[in-house]
């Protein structure tokens, strides 16, 4: 395990605001270049030559990016920090809004940290999988580490296995790889509370699909891959990303996408508190190319979407939904 690396994550608040995110990300190269953009709302920052250069430990760096965020932008920000992306990330995780919380380097510390989180804490580890784990006495991170290698491996798989005992000890080699934030449309729904019904996470998962593909056919993008994000009330959260079979704006056809990701999840009564869906891999939509199919419904599909979009252009956003999302009575 490196001692020597010091990795911030950072959450900033900025409202789903993806033009004020990008401007947020600059507000790292004051402190290092060397960050990696997580959208929609994160970003991984590594400040190792950082701390010689302004002789400062990461949590005085930490407060530095924060105060700059508060005052250039008016942007709240949530830190944590660790010797890897993987401590870095589950600290920013485990922290309350508008707080650091920094994990010193020392394997004490690092155990100390991670040893009683409960396994679905560590990331790659989603609700199937922590199910399937604590039906076998497995219920923390400790436990995880102190589980002979091949006991894992017979549970999870041979790699599966081998990544999720590194993971549970802190170890985590991934550098940070500096680049500027991808271009994505991203969509976010915020469950006013803790939402159990899956069928209210499909209807949000519709309502952001519809968004996402809307805003794309307005800027004349399509969409090659799409990543949910989905975080439950414990603060801790669980990411995929789907690659698309084609590249689209249909509507449609990302809520398939959508769902078929929200299923692959296997979630069981979670308290979900947000849910979002990005759109990545853009490119200009008349590049793309659509798999022509025997059936009429889907040309008939798109037809109707281009009058819902026009009369979205005349009356507003909120002129042409689905059926399905339509107020209960």
């Amino acid at each position: 395990m490196t001692r020597d690396r010091a990795i911030l994550r950072i959450h900033f608040h900025h409202g789903g605001n993806e033009d004020l995110y990008h401007q947020l990300l600059t507000v790292l190269d004051g402190i290092s270049p060397r960050w990696q953009a997580q959208p929609p709302t994160a970003a991984d920052h590594d400040v190792t030559g950082a701390l010689k250069y302004f002789d400062r430990h990461p949590r005085d760096l930490a407060q530095l990016i924060a105060l700059r965020a508060a005052a250039l932008y008016g942007t709240q920000t949530t830190i944590g920090g660790g010797n890897s992306i993987l401590i870095a990330a589950m600290a920013a995780d485990a922290t309350p809004p508008g707080r650091i919380t920094i994990v010193d380097p020392t394997p004490d510390a690092i155990s100390a940290f991670l040893n009683p989180r409960p396994v679905h804490a560590l990331p790659g580890i989603g609700p199937a999988t922590a199910t399937l784990l604590t039906r076998h006495g497995l219920h923390t991170i400790g436990a995880l580490a102190d589980t002979p290698l091949l006991t894992l491996q017979r549970l999870l798989g041979k790699t599966t296995g081998r990544e999720i005992a590194a993971r549970a000890r802190g170890h985590d080699p991934r550098p940070v790889t500096p680049g500027s934030a991808p271009a994505s449309r991203t969509a976010r729904c915020d469950f006013p509370y803790d939402e159990l019904d899956p069928l209210q996470h499909r209807r949000a998962l519709l309502a952001l699909a519809e968004e996402l593909g809307a805003d794309l056919r307005h800027t004349h993008d399509a969409a090659g891959t799409l990543t949910l994000d989905v975080r439950y009330a414990d603060r801790s959260h669980t990411t995929r990303t789907r690659t698309l079979p084609e590249a689209t704006n249909h509507s449609a056809a990302l809520t398939h996408a959508a769902h078929h990701i929200y299923d692959s999840l296997g979630l069981q009564r979670a308290r979900v508190r947000t849910i979002s869906l990005r759109a990545s891999a853009l490119r200009p939509a008349a590049t793309t190319h659509h798999q022509l199919l025997l059936d009429a419904s889907d040309d008939k599909a798109r037809q109707l979407e281009k009058a819902a979009d026009a009369a979205r252009a005349r009356f507003g956003p909120d002129a042409v939904f689905p059926a399905s999302l339509a107020p209960a009575p």
